[in-house]
């Protein structure tokens, strides 16, 4: 499987070119054993040391290819990446990365709530569809997951299967809309006994606690609350001098302008995150 022939003018940075062809050779398992070094890759791509060490620096950073010193590198198979802010898909990236997944439907039904429904935009006593969700790869417990939805918009997925299947696919396929933008507020905490037992650990375990907002062009849609365990979950982020890392204040129906490569990203060992 050869290195693509770069575009060299007017085309997308070269280390950015370079960086996908590397994903796309992993994916294709080029590299079952060992990673090429950086001098041997600069010269099959016929570019700078320092090109291709900016190529590299998301491989490495994400864990998608090791970095340490005094050892050859090599891929690491089953990292899964996932970027912080955009809306995606547990079901796909489980399967995409050669695991399996499942889901032991704990609730799904239609109720009323009345915190639910203020984030929503909703009267208090509007009727929602409510999802609690066990999730696991390869067996493992990863995720409790619970979202709500407008029951008016949302009564089709009450006969639907959640065992082995996404959200988000079932409600494009039956309700003909899914999440477009949002946001997410991620905390630190200790798990309660409870959720402790379920996702298959101690009492007050550590564990990270998701809140999302998703919203698509006819309003919010989707409030969620997902508790991660700690122990197969990570999160780190990227700055650079240039840019520093920042915090901004947008409307609520703003598009967060999501870059994989530069924006935090979620990697758990192994396992992905959640629809």
């Amino acid at each position: 499987m050869p290195a693509i022939d770069l575009i060299r003018d007017g085309g997308p940075a070269l280390w950015r070119q370079v960086e996908q062809d590397l994903r796309r050779r992993i994916d294709l398992g080029e590299y079952p054993t060992a990673f090429p070094g950086e001098k041997v890759l600069a010269a099959e791509y016929g570019v700078s040391r320092q090109t291709m060490r900016q190529a590299l620096r998301p491989l490495r950073e994400s864990g998608l290819v090791s970095a340490e010193r005094g050892r050859t590198p090599r891929v690491c198979p089953g990292v899964v990446e996932q970027p912080v802010g955009v809306l995606y898909s547990l079901f796909a990236s489980v399967e995409d990365a050669g695991h399996s997944q499942d889901s032991r439907v704990l609730r799904l039904e239609e109720t009323t709530d009345p915190e639910a429904a203020a984030h929503l935009n909703l009267p208090a006593d509007h009727p929602l569809l409510v999802l609690t969700r066990l999730r696991c790869s390869d067996g493992v417990p990863l995720a409790l997951d619970t979202v709500y939805l407008d029951a008016e918009l949302a009564r089709p997925l009450l006969d639907a299967d959640f065992s082995h299947t996404a959200l988000y696919t079932q409600m494009e396929q039956r309700l003909g809309v899914v999440p477009r933008f949002g946001h997410e507020v991620i905390e630190a905490v200790t798990l309660a006994a409870e959720d402790a037992e379920l996702l298959g650990v101690t009492p007050r375990s550590p564990g990270f606690r998701i809140e999302r907002f998703s919203r698509s062009e006819r309003g919010a849609i989707e409030w969620r609350i997902t508790l991660l365990r700690g122990d197969q979950f990570r999160l780190t982020s990227h700055f650079t001098p240039t840019t520093g890392q920042s915090w901004d204040l947008t409307r609520p129906d703003a598009q967060p302008d999501a870059q994989p490569n530069d924006s935090p990203t979620r990697r758990t060992n192994g396992h992905p995150a959640t629809d």
